[in-house]
């Protein structure tokens, strides 16, 4: 089921297309070089915005400040457009009952736009798991 959601999000929930956005503020990022940490985030996003189901992001062990200054500083170069982005399609694609998954997909990423640092992507079923340590 999570292949056929994440194909028809890729296609019609509008994943590639914030796929591409998360791609150009990462290009953004690695040209302003004091900037390549953001960039790497944007991407690692964009790969989460292409297959979001079946996917959560949790909060990686061991993280300090210097991730929480770096979230504050991503919301006023990127982060804002890229979550009002999510909100933009989700609202749109909740209009439609077939829509309405894809517009919770959404809704999941607008936490993920805004504090992107100090997270990772993993997979639900690891989370799952006995033995896999996650915070």
């Amino acid at each position: 089921m999570r292949l056929l959601l994440n194909v028809l999000w890729l296609i019609f929930g509008g994943g590639l297309v914030l796929a591409i956005g998360y791609g150009v503020a990462a290009l953004i990022c690695f040209v302003l070089v004091v900037t390549i940490p953001f960039g790497v985030a944007s991407l690692r996003l964009a790969v989460y915005s292409l297959w979001p189901f079946g996917r959560t992001l949790v909060p990686k062990p061991g993280v300090g400040v210097g991730s929480g200054l770096g979230n504050v500083l991503w919301v006023v170069l990127a982060g804002w457009w890229l979550a009002l982005s999510h909100i933009v399609a989700g609202v749109s694609l909740c209009l439609t009952i077939i829509g309405i998954p894809f517009g919770i997909a959404n809704f999941k990423l607008v936490p993920a736009a805004f504090w992107p640092l100090g997270r990772e992507v993993v997979e639900i079923d690891d989370l799952r798991r006995p033995g896999v340590a996650h915070a």
